[in-house]
């Protein structure tokens, strides 16, 4: 089925209809390689190859994946909120199909979130085995001496259970609080803040800067952009790898039995 263009960039979530009319009148929409400028152009967007200003529109039937520059006070959830606060779906409306968040960020948390309708894909990118990182920018009450600093490294108890170990640095000082950088593969409820609290800081201002190999660059608090195809085969490299767990466990299962081979 052919569909007026505007309509397909529109309902991509990239333009208005009327700004969308005005991309292709000035040579910014290329159809299979070609510049499309002719107002009333029709495509077919399951087949057709649609870029807008040099970035490709995914077709509808491939999967899509979503990167959002999360705000505070919106909420990470696919459901109305009962008390009519934003949520992430809001900022979405105009997706070309349904997605869900790849994990969460917290009401007051801003930065970096992946929406996909990919579910195995955000299923591993989440599970600790695989070692996918997430990176934070956490501003501090206070400035933490080394000793706190290795704790968290280490990892902390929260819920009675360890917290994998961390990596934290002192991105900087400010005034009698300071800025954290802290990458960390794992994600339980409230991961980052109670980590702080049980050192003795708490966080002030929380923003993830980067999901793995994706970061912020260019992209306003408030605003998605679809991955390019480099940027999703990153995705999909991280957890093809065998997990470290796994790799260890063929280790020592080999060790062993070359033990009993040689008795």
């Amino acid at each position: 089925m052919r569909i007026r263009l505007q309509k397909v960039i529109a309902d991509a979530g990239l333009a208005s209809r009327r700004e969308a009319e005005r991309w292709i009148a000035e040579g910014r929409v290329e159809i299979n390689g070609k510049i499309a400028n002719k107002p009333g152009t029709t495509v077919d967007p399951v087949s057709d190859e649609i870029r807008v200003r040099g970035k490709l529109i995914p077709r509808a039937h491939e999967k899509v994946y979503l990167l959002l520059n999360k705000p505070t006070g919106c909420l990470t959830t696919t459901v109305p909120d009962a008390r009519g606060r934003m949520t992430v779906m809001n900022l979405i409306e105009k997706a070309p199909t349904r997605v869900f968040p790849a994990g969460r960020l917290d009401f007051n948390t801003q930065g970096a979130l992946l929406l996909t309708s990919d579910g195995a894909l955000s299923k591993k990118l989440l599970d600790p085995k695989y070692r996918v990182s997430r990176t934070y920018l956490v501003k501090v009450r206070g400035i933490p001496d080394e000793k706190k600093l290795r704790r968290l490294r280490r990892g902390v108890r929260l819920d009675n259970q360890p917290t994998a170990p961390v990596e934290v640095t002192v991105h900087r000082v400010s005034g009698k609080n300071c800025f954290l950088k802290l990458k960390l593969v794992e994600g339980k409820n409230r991961h980052i803040k109670r980590m702080c609290e049980v050192v003795g800081h708490p966080v002030v201002r929380l923003k993830r800067t980067h999901f793995g190999p994706l970061n912020l660059t260019g992209l306003p608090l408030g605003a998605y952009r679809f991955l390019s195809p480099r940027e999703i085969r990153s995705l999909e490299f991280l957890v093809k790898k065998e997990p470290l767990a796994g790799r260890i466990q063929q280790v020592r299962a080999a060790v062993k039995k070359g033990s009993k081979n040689k008795k």
